[in-house]
């Protein structure tokens, strides 16, 4: 049966109506946005605002606590420029950048195991990624007894016979960067774990089949299938090791507050802004540092640029 309302079949002589639009293409052209409404008035009031007044406040003569500020233009960056031991300090992030590739390293090893069928694998990964998910406070209130005197660590040793190479793991400064560096691997060995381990399932499958039809063995999957396959997660977790050795604060502060020749460039940044209330010369050391880290980023992105990685 032909419906008259069908312009198809329209009777002769009379025009068939047009089409109508489907309903609401306005509302669903603004829904993107609108969903992202929340994230980004969120990172504008929360990181670019206060980017922005730490740039102002980086040229000024200020407290902290004065309702007024002196105008200093360049006079903070040049104090910074001429006192090396403001600088001095940078020594401790090379203790972290050594830890980080440990972890990477570490994180690859595991996510490279726990990505084949492994005994108790879901059980492994739950242990290996359960650390990134404490608070940093609590984890430096940890391993504040875990490295004390007569602690964890000093009874582990002393119960395999070890105990004559205790030691000051927190008061030498010899010993203590390192004693961080390693609670630092323990912290986040999970998150370059989780990244590592998603990038290589993500690899197809029939490629370990074809491989293991060639007789490859797993060493040589891991060279010429999964660390190809995986390459600009590994870049992405060096760009986020380096940032983060040259940023390291929480653990030090938390666990010893920058004494023993542990104090990290931000912890001298907030003793300069908070203990010697000196937030201006606090603020152009921020950015300093904002602009090292950026341009550390930039420099690893020049030596080891991101390539296409096709894998089908």
């Amino acid at each position: 049966m032909k419906l008259a309302s069908d312009p198809r079949h329209a009777p002769p002589g009379r025009p068939a109506r047009p089409s109508r639009g489907r309903p609401g293409g306005l509302a669903r052209t603004l829904t993107p946005y609108l969903f992202l409404l929340a994230p980004l008035t969120f990172l504008i009031v929360f990181t670019y605002i206060p980017v922005v007044n730490m740039f102002g406040y980086s040229v000024t003569s200020w407290d902290g606590l004065s309702p007024s500020r002196e105008f200093v233009g360049f006079d903070n960056y040049v104090e910074i420029a001429t006192r090396p031991e403001l600088f001095g300090v940078l020594k401790v992030s090379l203790y972290y950048i050594g830890a980080s590739v440990v972890q990477i390293v570490l994180a690859l090893y595991f996510a490279t195991i726990l990505s084949f069928n492994t005994r108790f694998r879901n059980l492994f990964k739950g242990v290996l990624f359960f650390p990134y998910l404490i608070n940093g406070v609590a984890i430096g209130m940890i391993f504040l007894f875990f490295f004390q005197p007569g602690g964890t660590l000093d009874s582990a040793m002393s119960a395999v016979g070890l105990g004559g190479a205790t030691q000051q793991w927190l008061g030498d400064p010899e010993v203590v960067n390192y004693s961080l560096a390693g609670t630092s691997i323990w912290r986040y060995l999970g998150l370059n774990f989780v990244l590592f381990l998603g990038a290589i399932q993500s690899i197809p499958a029939h490629l370990y089949e074809a491989a293991e039809l060639d007789g490859a063995n797993r060493w040589d999957q891991f060279l010429h299938i999964i660390l190809p396959g995986i390459r600009p997660i590994v870049g992405l977790s060096f760009i986020l090791a380096i940032s983060g050795s040259l940023s390291v604060f929480e653990i030090p502060f938390i666990m010893t507050g920058g004494a023993n020749d542990s104090e990290t460039f931000v912890i001298q940044t907030v003793n300069m802004a908070f203990k010697y209330y000196k937030l201006g010369l606090a603020s152009a050391m921020a950015v300093v540092l904002l602009v090292i880290i950026l341009l550390v980023t930039w420099l690893q992105r020049r030596i080891a640029p991101d390539e296409k990685v096709d894998l089908s």
